[in-house]
């Protein structure tokens, strides 16, 4: 099991940067795919972007462009760097480590989950 613990939430103006980051403990975090979603009060969770083991990535479309997801498997640490943020940006963003080597857009598809990180952009 992986236990997960995000950091990099916060308050930004429309238009600004914020980067997440998801610190992983276990053995296991170079060989599975990692992934972030995010929740709206009211609303389901929601896929963000993904990370396949060796690289690969994938993002919904609302947020191609602006947002980049990374790893750095030396650090078991996955980044979610957001920028041209938006209000409609605002959420309780999660990060998720997946059951395999590579990503599925699916809740399912990931077995342990952080905690949240808030993020609020003002208009």
């Amino acid at each position: 099991q992986v236990q997960l613990v995000e950091s990099g939430g916060g308050l930004v103006q429309a238009g600004g940067s914020l980067r997440l980051s998801c610190a992983a403990s276990g053995r296991t975090f170079s060989s599975v795919a990692m992934g972030w979603f995010r929740q709206v009060p009211g609303k389901e969770r929601e896929f963000v972007a993904a990370i396949n083991y060796n690289g690969g990535t994938h993002y919904t479309g609302s947020v191609q462009g602006r947002f980049t997801i990374s790893r750095d498997n030396a650090k078991n640490t996955v980044y979610l760097q957001m920028n041209s943020l938006k209000p409609e940006d605002t959420a309780v963003y999660y990060c998720a480590a997946g059951r395999g080597a590579y990503y599925s857009i699916s809740e399912s598809s990931f077995s342990s989950w952080g905690q949240g990180t808030q993020v609020t952009i003002s208009s």
